[in-house]
């Protein structure tokens, strides 16, 4: 599965910013959708921590850090997920990958940078 995220940028702490990524592909049911980031200083495939993940038909999870202040969506019929991203803090500053997993096989977006200045 291939994975194409955008909508990363800067903002200033209390701004919103909406994140996109579409999946094309070989794309089976049911999987996961979702957003991990990682953040500045973290080396490369080390770091990542879950924002939001969203199955198909299933129950949405966030991490504590962004609950009341993200939202994930998806759309299964455009095989895409969207997180919106509000309230953000300069802790949210991060690289935030697409994820996408069917069973036992996991994919990433190439990431796109989120920088919120203080």
């Amino acid at each position: 599965v291939q994975l194409v995220d955008s909508g990363g940028g800067s903002v200033q702490a209390g701004g919103s910013l909406t994140l996109s990524c579409a999946a094309s592909g070989n794309i089976f049911r049911p999987n996961d959708m979702g957003w991990y980031r990682q953040p500045p200083g973290s080396g490369p495939g080390s770091g990542r921590e879950l924002v939001a993940i969203t199955p198909t038909g299933g129950i949405t999870k966030y991490a504590d850090s962004v609950k009341g202040r993200f939202t994930i969506s998806r759309d299964n019929a455009q095989n895409t997920v969207e997180l919106q991203m509000s309230g953000l803090k300069p802790g949210d500053t991060a690289i935030y990958y697409c994820y996408f997993r069917h069973r036992s096989t996991a994919d990433w977006g190439r990431g796109t940078q989120v920088t919120v200045s203080s």
